[in-house]
């Protein structure tokens, strides 16, 4: 998927992972239970910066805070633009 935006800096852009559904019981969860999604795919990255070169790549599943990045809609998407630092692990 070819987006026009490149983050600058150490900033990347994620595409969250769609909220739970249905809980492993099979349960549904309404829509205002949902929890934020936490875990998302990293789908472009800027250049790091000059002394910190970025350590996730674009592909990579990443764990994330809760409230963590800007919310932003492009081409109808979803997706958070974040610090690099705002990424929690690597899965």
């Amino acid at each position: 998927m070819a987006l026009n935006i490149k983050p600058l800096a150490d900033r990347v852009l994620v595409e969250p992972m769609e909220a739970e559904t249905k809980t492993a019981s099979g349960i549904i969860i309404p829509d205002n239970a949902k929890e934020k999604p936490q875990k998302g795919t990293v789908v472009a990255i800027g250049n790091g910066k000059k002394d910190e070169p970025l350590t996730v790549k674009v592909g990579d599943t990443v764990l994330y805070g809760k409230y963590g990045g800007t919310e932003l809609k492009l081409e109808g998407k979803d997706y958070l633009m974040m610090r690099e630092s705002d990424i929690l692990a690597i899965v």
